[in-house]
């Protein structure tokens, strides 16, 4: 479990590629303070688990199907990345839930200066518009964001001169690949009340159609 609060910008030192999988060897510095084997670190937003490390070091494995569904397989040796470690138990939450298990893929649209903001637009896959929100929580490369702007398969999210400096988001530009993990509360919300009573049955407690009359959805 992470919250999407990037704790630093790692640098991609060494990627070892055989067919639809990688070893990726990231340089870090706070993150490596006390890793331990198998510990979890979240890589532009993408949970992969340590296997090995140094005190400059580390490195995780990439399957196939991590592969496929992130942005990771785009990565080149010199590229700076993301990281969080998972959330500690006894720290603050400062961000949302994040697992590190991505949705998959958008693109950002267009980015655009606003006083002390930046404005980031970006396509998201058209299967998962019903888990977006106004006002709700995406995370983006790992970066936990509110949506401001919402417009069928599009969402906009802003971010201010400290995220745009610590993160990978401020060095992206338009036509850029991001990971994208939706809110867990939404999908949660939506596989048991919209898309997890297919009996005939009459409804009783907690419904889909209970949460729309009330204003809950």
């Amino acid at each position: 479990m992470f919250t999407g609060i990037i704790e630093e910008l790692g640098v991609m030192k060494k990627i070892n590629k055989q067919g639809n999988t990688l070893k990726l060897t990231i340089q870090g510095q706070k993150i490596l303070k006390d890793v331990n084997l198998g510990d979890s670190i979240a890589i532009n937003g993408v949970c992969l688990t340590v296997t090995d490390f140094t005190d400059k070091l580390f490195e995780v494995d990439v399957m196939p199907e991590t592969f496929k569904s992130t942005s990771l397989s785009s990565l080149k040796e010199g590229s700076l990345v993301n990281l969080e470690r998972a959330m500690a138990a006894n720290g603050r939450f400062g961000g949302h839930f994040v697992t590190g298990h991505v949705d998959g893929v958008g693109q950002i649209v267009k980015k655009t200066p606003k006083e002390n903001a930046i404005y980031i637009e970006i396509a998201v896959p058209e299967n998962f518009e019903h888990w977006t929100l106004l006002k709700g929580s995406i995370a983006i490369d790992g970066t936990s964001l509110t949506i401001f702007g919402l417009e069928d398969n599009h969402v906009t999210v802003s971010i201010i001169p400290h995220t745009a400096q610590e993160t990978v988001l401020g060095m992206k530009k338009a036509g850029d690949i991001v990971n994208i993990e939706f809110d867990m509360i939404a999908k949660y919300l939506h596989r048991f009340f919209i898309k997890g009573d297919t009996s005939n049955q009459p409804k009783k407690g907690v419904t889909g159609d209970f949460l729309r009359e009330n204003g809950f959805m």
